[in-house]
């Protein structure tokens, strides 16, 4: 029944995935996500349900348009196949539970951001603050008990990238700031700290690779968000363990 559940849930993400995919197009381009329906973006021919089969129909057509032949961005693949694998990485983690459904919520918000800032170097208000603002009342709902630790780990956060670029213009974006905020919400306190470890051990090994194949200047921008969105998945995952392991090896449980 497990396995059954997992490939179901995978299923479900490779489907969501094919619906963030038009999110990611859209967006920052303030057009609608509901009309036109989906189209060839060379031709404009209308696309039927065989060309939006999630993952297959990019296969079984390899990666062109069935009416013109024109290249479909191979992002689409990406961003089905991410958004499947979190899905199930997610059920492995919480199994049937309401923390579970969160993760979903959470994960299809990690997906547009990740994508759109890779492409476009934004985290589009229209995306964080709704995101914010679920993780607020989810939060409100099940940890009014103890409420101050996700909020002050929504203020930590967000003032660690605000901080950056307060004292080094340029360092970090408003963007980082707001997502920082929705992680830390998310990731709660003191488990942000590590979220912000991890996020800047990746971006900074990213950047020297980059730097090293001269694939970037040391001037030129490089997108925060995948690496936050990278640790802040890490995080939810492993956080609360590995919080509890370096507390008890220093004496502190």
């Amino acid at each position: 029944m497990d396995y059954v559940l997992g490939v179901l849930f995978f299923l479900f993400g490779l489907a969501m995935g094919s619906f963030l995919c038009v999110c990611i197009d859209r967006l920052p381009g303030n057009k609608s996500i509901v009309r036109p329906p989906s189209c060839c973006e060379a031709c404009g021919h209308k696309l039927s349900l065989l060309d939006l089969v999630p993952v297959l129909s990019y296969l079984l057509l390899r990666g062109r348009c069935r009416y013109c032949g024109a290249k479909i961005p191979y992002t689409v693949l990406l961003v089905e196949l991410a958004t499947g694998l979190l899905f199930l990485l997610f059920w492995y983690h919480y199994g049937l539970s309401r923390q579970f459904a969160f993760s979903l919520i959470y994960a299809s918000f990690f997906v547009v951001i990740f994508f759109i800032d890779i492409k476009h170097y934004l985290v589009l208000n229209k995306v964080i603050y709704p995101a914010i603002v679920i993780a607020l009342i989810i939060t409100a709902a099940t940890q009014y008990h103890d409420i101050e630790v996700p909020l002050l780990g929504g203020l930590i956060g967000g003032a660690i990238p605000f901080l950056i670029a307060l004292v080094v213009p340029g360092g970090m974006g408003m963007g980082d700031v707001k997502l920082g905020v929705f992680i830390g919400i998310i990731v709660g306190y003191p488990q942000v700290f590590l979220f912000w470890i991890i996020s800047v051990i990746l971006g900074g090994f990213f950047g020297i690779g980059l730097l090293l194949t001269k694939k970037k200047g040391r001037k030129e921008a490089i997108p925060f968000a995948p690496f936050m969105v990278t640790g802040g998945i890490i995080t939810m995952i492993y956080g609360t363990r590995w919080i509890h392991f370096f507390l008890g090896s220093v004496g502190y449980f």
